[in-house]
């Protein structure tokens, strides 16, 4: 049974810090990119963002019947199964699950442009379309 209190929680914590992101956000690329320290600080953000989202995606789906998702990229996009996401959304925010492992792990040195341009989508897609919609899965009677 899915635990909107949980998942209440877990948005309420996402639109946190998506506030704390924009000052950040309302930069232009040269400024931001000439700090390294907000390069971190967006880095941080970024993550406890995305791990949070994979952790509702993870609750919806297994509490909505569905096996576990294979993977973070997979949990994102297995949200169309279930309604709660359209395909086209899926995809776009799937590809930041990708940007969460290799901020954790540090597979390669993170381009901080890249960077950049995740924090422009997590204001775009994330706290209007992403959070609205699982907002609404979990409201509905």
């Amino acid at each position: 049974m899915i635990d909107p209190e949980l998942v209440t929680r877990k948005i309420v914590l996402i639109m946190r810090d998506l506030e704390g992101l924009r000052p950040f956000a309302s930069k232009n690329r040269s400024a931001y990119l000439e700090s390294q320290i907000d390069e971190l600080v967006v880095e941080r953000y970024l993550e406890r963002i995305i791990g949070r989202m994979i952790d509702i995606n993870y609750h919806l789906l297994t509490e909505s019947g569905q096996a576990p998702p294979p993977d973070y990229y997979s949990s994102f996009t297995r949200l169309t199964d279930v309604g709660v996401l359209d395909r086209e959304l899926a995809s776009r925010i799937a590809a930041c699950a990708g940007l969460r492992n290799r901020i954790v792990h540090e597979y390669e040195d993170l381009d901080p442009s890249k960077v950049f341009d995740a924090l422009q989508v997590a204001l775009t897609d994330i706290l209007p379309l992403y959070l609205e919609r699982v907002n609404t899965f979990i409201t509905r009677p």
